[in-house]
């Protein structure tokens, strides 16, 4: 029998397409408009996310039955907020100029919707290893369309990626710049985001039309 059952697959790759916390549930949305003019700040709440979720589906898993129903959104907060302190510690540690960056958004983590989603919706009614794999498949899901938006914001807005001139210097005229192109001041702006997400959102439900809701 191999590690992951069919039942098991489904947890990690039904979050990347069919079922995504952001073009799908839309959820997450804040966090997506807010930090997504770079890759690198894409990349490392996603990363984060990816932690928080995987870990504390597992920890809320494990003390699914000692936890007093009244209580259990106290409980929740208490051990995503541990955990969100435990990522911002790290970020100042080894990466302050990001985590300056990033600012308050990793705090926001607390509320991120589809933590405390999946929380309440899967890991206290489920065991540890089935929590784990919910909460990894959705952080992924979440963190895919994260990059994504902070790719083409980045590439688009500053025509860099990673920081990383990639088309060009724009006051030498080198690269693409040398025939005309400018970057695009308005990719960097939160509404953006928007469209790209909606753009995303789009090309999803264009390839697999039963995603489409009927009014």
């Amino acid at each position: 029998m191999g590690l992951l059952s069919k039942k098991d697959a489904v947890l990690l790759t039904d979050p990347l397409a069919d079922n995504n916390p952001i073009t799908i549930q839309v959820l997450g949305i804040c966090s997506a408009l807010a930090i997504t003019a770079e890759l690198k700040a894409s990349i490392v709440m996603a990363v984060s996310v990816l932690f928080v979720l995987g870990l504390g589906n597992v920890v809320i898993s494990l003390m699914r039955n000692i936890i007093p129903s009244k209580i259990r959104i106290i409980v929740q907060l208490i051990v995503v907020a541990t955990l969100v302190i435990i990522v911002d510690l790290v970020l100042k540690a080894f990466a302050y100029e990001l985590s300056k960056t990033l600012s308050v958004f990793v705090g926001l983590i607390i509320t991120n919707c589809i933590i405390m989603g999946r929380f309440e919706a899967f890991a206290l009614a489920n065991g540890p290893w089935r929590s784990f794999l919910d909460g990894i498949g959705n952080a992924v899901g979440y963190g895919v369309i994260l990059i994504a938006v902070g790719f083409f914001r980045e590439l688009l807005g500053s025509g860099t990626l990673l920081g990383f001139a990639v088309l060009g210097d724009p006051i030498e005229k080198t690269g693409l710049y040398a025939i005309g192109y400018e970057n695009n001041g308005f990719m960097l702006l939160s509404p953006m985001a928007l469209i790209v997400v909606g753009i995303l959102i789009w090309i999803q439900r264009s390839r697999n039309t039963a995603l489409i809701e009927e009014n």
